[in-house]
């Protein structure tokens, strides 16, 4: 490792947040990738929302919406991890956090990859078991009370340590040039992966397409990775979560912004399960 601040330990968001401060032009760049990715997410998904268990359409359709999605939602909380490995790097060239950011993007998009299988996987299954006056409903409130149990799990801990007190995690997995940082970057994106499926599970449960819902569990993702209250945002998101789960299971027109399947006409695409 030849980072300049190998042997160097450090602990919680402040020397991410620090790094912010002196890498400003590239946390605006990935807040206006950001936007961007909100913009074409927004105009991709308009009238698909169908509610819990949206199908996903052709997969070149939906690696490309989830791809933009994931920019969308997870830029703005990465922004400091990426701002830390570009200001640890001894090379100045701006290629490099951009290949890191990319790389972070990959690994998310590997996770889109085998969402879009499992949900082809249970299309398949004969019955129609995901339609919401069948199995659908259960499946997707039990989803959401197994979100709210992960948010407490020890390995969900571990990786949102890791999301939060990015330093040692750099520092123990350095690689130098474009390769290395694009390395870094699945490495970084991995732990987010096992820091967020869940909520991304609950995602589907309540409507992959809708555009709410999907602004509430990235805001859901910002605070636990940025707050200084690490455990009331986990036991928070977590009391959300089994909230969400109870009223989807027991009253599902209490729950806001919620499209029940079969209340009204959508667009373009069919249910996962049809």
């Amino acid at each position: 490792m030849s980072a300049p601040a190998r042997g160097r330990t450090g602990g919680g968001p402040a020397p991410a947040l620090a790094a912010v401060r002196v890498r400003l032009g590239l946390v605006a760049l990935l807040f206006a990738l950001a936007g961007v990715g909100w913009w074409w997410t927004v105009d991709r998904m308009r009238g698909m929302d169908a509610g819990p268990w949206t199908g996903l359409g052709a997969f070149g359709w939906f690696l490309g919406v989830w791809v933009a999605m994931m920019a969308a939602m997870m830029f703005p909380s990465v922004a400091p991890t990426v701002a830390l490995y570009s200001r640890l790097t001894r090379q100045r060239s701006p290629l490099s956090p951009l290949l890191f950011a990319a790389g972070y993007l990959v690994t998310w998009a590997g996770a889109g990859v085998l969402a879009f299988a499992i949900a082809v996987a249970a299309a398949r299954i004969p019955g129609d078991v995901l339609a919401w006056d069948r199995a659908g409903r259960s499946v997707a409130g039990a989803t959401l009370l197994v979100a709210a149990g992960y948010e407490l799990s020890p390995f969900k801990d571990v990786c949102l340590g890791r999301c939060r007190s990015p330093l040692g995690s750099l520092l123990s997995s350095w690689r130098d040039g474009r390769v290395g940082a694009f390395r870094m970057g699945t490495r970084n994106g991995a732990w987010c992966v096992g820091c967020c499926w869940a909520l991304m599970a609950a995602l589907f449960a309540l409507g992959v397409m809708s555009v709410p819902w999907m602004a509430v569990v990235a805001g859901l993702i910002a605070v636990e990775k940025t707050v200084p209250w690490r455990r009331v945002a986990t036991y928070g998101t977590a009391a959300v979560l089994l909230v969400l789960g109870v009223l989807l299971l027991a009253a599902p027109e209490a729950v806001p912004a919620l499209t029940v399947p079969g209340d009204g006409p959508v667009h373009g695409m069919s249910p996962m399960g049809g």
